[in-house]
């Protein structure tokens, strides 16, 4: 699973991703589910970047968040899932960039925070899945969700009670992912190479989403 991350956006970002207008400033090094975060969409020919609620609100949820868990889709279901089923359909898909994500490893005593990124993307491309939902009032609701697959070695051995990890995009594969039919998007949805993978643990300061700045990841001494 992913359930925290880190992301920086500035102006560089409607250069480097190609968008079409540019995104709003935001930085966080503790995202937590039901915030605000930026995704990237691509619309009626237009790339954008834009806040929206991280936690999948489904469309006939009438602007209700579900009880159980929507801030990751396994891959493995979200053709079929009652939650995901209709924006992958419909291709409602959307990247989320990060600078990095965090994970927690069991050990003997409790479980270690670590903090992974990447060497090849300093700000690299989560893949999800947004819908809007429209409440009684007329509210809409947009929301997103990560995806995620079984991981591969390196990331098994970090996250060791799941072994589960986000969909990481390649830069060449924004494009087909955001705009791409289903077998295309589907083709995107790789574990990223592990040579292009890198770790280290970081304060358990991490476990409270109330503390947020740059400290949290810095190696643990």
């Amino acid at each position: 699973m992913c359930g925290r991350y880190v992301s920086k956006i500035d102006a560089s970002l409607e250069r480097d991703w190609e968008l079409t207008r540019p995104p709003p400033l935001f930085e966080s090094y503790n995202i937590a589910p039901t915030t605000a975060v930026p995704v990237v969409r691509e619309r009626e020919g237009e790339r954008t970047c834009e806040l929206i609620r991280w936690g999948l609100v489904p469309f006939w949820a009438k602007g209700v968040p579900p009880k159980l868990s929507t801030i990751n889709a396994r891959v493995e279901t979200i053709a079929t899932a009652a939650t995901y089923r209709t924006p992958w359909k419909r291709g409602q898909r959307c990247i989320l960039p990060a600078l990095g994500f965090y994970e927690w490893q069991v050990q003997d005593g409790g479980k270690q925070p670590w903090y992974i990124h990447l060497a090849d993307q300093p700000v690299f491309g989560l893949a999800g899945l947004w819908d809007a939902s429209v409440a009684a009032d007329g509210r809409v609701l947009e929301s997103c969700t990560i995806i995620t697959m079984t991981a591969n070695p390196f990331m098994a051995e970090i996250h060791n009670s799941k072994a589960r990890m986000p969909a990481i995009l390649r830069r060449a594969d924004h494009g087909a992912w955001l705009t791409g039919d289903p077998a295309s998007a589907l083709a995107c949805l790789q574990p990223y190479p592990e040579r292009q993978m890198l770790a280290h643990t970081v304060s358990t300061a991490v476990n409270s989403p109330r503390n947020n700045d740059p400290r949290l990841i810095t190696p643990a001494a």
